[in-house]
């Protein structure tokens, strides 16, 4: 941001208050931000559509800046993609430019939407990050907003424990966590007399967190030190002692961390955060070791409230998505919350474009030994229960082609899978029918673990051999459960272990569930907290489900092992095109004839 600087030297005053040229040279302008060149690339881009690296591209042609370029375009475009967080967040919104009245906006893969909002308006800040903010070194005597932030920070300090103008990571706290609404946290950090609103409109204008990181880039570690002699200079001095002392020769990875983070950024949207309405929000409190490994925590409870500018300034808003189903909480929590009419909701929901032939989806309740299939957290881990898992894994790498994909409800739970399944030898009796791939813990493995799983599969059909394809594991929510396709012959079965329901005695899930509670109307029998786990569980449960069918004339089983999935209320939440050919079956025989039978002919009925 320092570095991007458009404007050159402006006047100054002379003494007699007429304003006279600086006789020094006037400062460097960008020499990207040039009229003429800006001009040509927003009307260059305007004529052909670009992504964001061929901007750039069309940027070192025209010698513009493609971002000041790209944003002169969007008044006179017709259509703007942009990111979420574009979107949703009024502040980012505004200054890129966009402008949303009486627009049309189009939310695709809106399936995450409420979660994607509420993590982009909550907020959180290490104990590390506080210590290091700069504190009682800012001596700020005559300036009220800078004093008002240095008291603020070392409130956040006092409430994790720690003591002020010590290092973070020396001091020991005593292990907890605590949630706290969002007026009893302001009096627990004794900070409840402090107007945030005006200190968040100082950082707004002032800018102080970009200057601050800004300072600090600039001076850490080059050895500059600051002279200060005049009366205006010593009322900075605290904080030139506070970038001195930000020169280490080799800083730790915790502090490159923390210089990499922006310690005053964070502190900044954690401030904003505490604006929101007392029951929109709650603190949550985690101290455990040093203060450096302490955090405080703003969990969103109300979405709706950052959604409904949105919905009132457009002139309509379309939210789309191939799993969308349930849509109930999401009505109710996004639209409904947000003021919108019901007249004014309109639904509508389609069929796939594959026909219903071109897919078996089967509930499995018992498996092959007719052991009861229900993974439950209190049994999921006994022997029986994998042993009988991994007898069905086997007799389908019997029959499926190519690849198969099976889906654990966590790392954990597979990780002790396959080792119960390599002391017991299943393990080997799946790895001669398919190579066995694992879903890598780095992100950037997964393009290379997807490669050679589509290399081996493909290698077995021209070839053939003992490998009949190959077998990935992988978890959902995890890094191939999204946006990855299993098109064809990479996903000719897809087996989902379980119900993956999320940690219901997590403090966050805890409390959006009171929430929903308290502010939301019963979902049929069900209590809207109760709606709200197995909604998230069935959303997380769709969107793995829906990796193997990619086109119109692709096909794929899908095999659901859990009795649970039989019932009524759970099989309605499966997706219109899958749940119209789903087959509920209590044993493993029927189940295992009629996907030998599209296996080997191909042909579905």
């Amino acid at each position: 941001n320092n570095g991007c600087k458009h404007c050159g030297g402006k006047a100054e005053k002379s003494s007699g208050g007429e304003p006279k040229r600086r006789r020094s040279k006037p400062k460097a302008v960008c020499p990207f931000y040039r009229h003429e060149a800006l001009q040509g690339l927003r009307d260059e881009a305007l004529v052909k559509v670009r992504d964001i690296e061929q901007l750039v591209a069309l940027g070192h042609e025209t010698k513009g800046c493609p971002y000041y370029g790209g944003r002169l375009a969007v008044p006179a475009a017709q259509v703007i993609v942009l990111p979420y967080q574009t979107l949703l967040h009024e502040a980012t919104r505004r200054a890129s430019g966009i402008r949303l009245k009486d627009q049309v906006v189009i939310i695709d893969e809106a399936h995450n939407l409420t979660d994607t909002i509420t993590c982009i308006h909550s907020s959180e800040v290490t104990g590390a990050q506080v210590g290091v903010a700069p504190t009682n070194r800012l001596k700020a005597k005559n300036l009220m907003y800078l004093k008002q932030i240095l008291f603020v920070v070392e409130g956040l300090v006092r409430v994790l424990g720690g003591k002020v103008g010590q290092n973070p990571q020396n001091q020991v706290t005593q292990s907890g966590t605590e949630m706290l609404t969002i007026n009893n946290f302001l009096f627990k950090a004794q900070i409840d007399n402090i107007n945030l609103f005006k200190i968040q409109r100082y950082f707004e204008k002032s800018l102080i967190s970009r200057k601050l990181f800004g300072f600090v880039e600039k001076y850490q570690g080059n050895g500059v030190k600051v002279s200060l002699s005049s009366k205006e200079n010593r009322r900075t001095e605290g904080l030139s002692h506070f970038l001195q002392s930000l020169q280490t020769s080799q800083p730790t990875p915790m502090e490159k961390q923390i210089s990499m983070a922006s310690p005053m950024m964070q502190v900044e949207g954690f401030l904003f955060a505490l604006t929101n309405a007392n029951k929109d929000g709650r603190l949550v409190i985690q101290r455990h070791g040093t203060l450096a490994q302490c955090s405080l925590k703003f969990l969103l409870l109300n979405p709706a409230v950052h959604f409904a500018p949105v919905l009132k300034e457009c002139r309509a808003v379309i939210i789309a998505g191939g799993t969308m189903q349930p849509v109930a909480d999401f009505k109710e929590q996004l639209l409904l919350s947000a003021g919108v009419a019901v007249d004014r909701i309109t639904e509508f929901c389609c069929g796939h474009v594959i026909p219903p032939e071109n897919i078996l989806p089967i509930v499995l309740c018992n498996g092959p030994s007719g052991q009861e299939l229900e993974f439950t957290f209190q049994n999921r881990e006994t022997p029986q229960m994998m042993d009988e898992m991994g007898r069905v894994l086997a007799n389908l790498m019997n029959v499926v082609p190519g690849g198969v994909v099976c889906f654990f409800p966590s790392y954990e739970y597979e990780r002790r899978a396959l080792a119960h399944w390599e002391s017991t030898g299943i393990l080997a009796r799946l790895a001669a029918k398919k190579k066995i791939f694992q879903e890598p813990k780095k992100a950037s493995q997964v393009e290379q673990v997807l490669t050679e799983y589509s290399r081996c599969i493909q290698n077995c059909r021209q070839v053939g051999g003992a490998l009949s394809g190959a077998l990935l594991f992988s978890v959902v929510g995890g890094k191939m459960s999204e946006g990855i396709n299993f098109s064809d012959d990479l996903g000719r079965c897809v087996v989902m272990v379980g119900m993956p329901y999320p940690n219901i005695k997590s403090p966050e899930l805890q409390e959006k569930m009171a929430y929903l509670d308290k502010h939301m109307p019963q979902v049929g029998r069900q209590s809207p907290g109760k709606a709200l786990v197995e909604n998230l569980c069935m959303k997380a449960v769709n969107q793995s489900i829906g990796r193997a069918i990619r086109h119109r004339g692709d096909y794929a089983s899908i095999l659901l092992l859990d009795r649970r999935y039989s019932r009524p209320t759970t099989l309605h939440k499966l997706p219109e095109w899958i749940r119209r050919s789903t087959r509920v079956q209590p044993t493993f025989g029927p189940a295992f004839a009629s996907i030998r039978k599209v296996s080997l002919t191909q042909v579905w009925s």
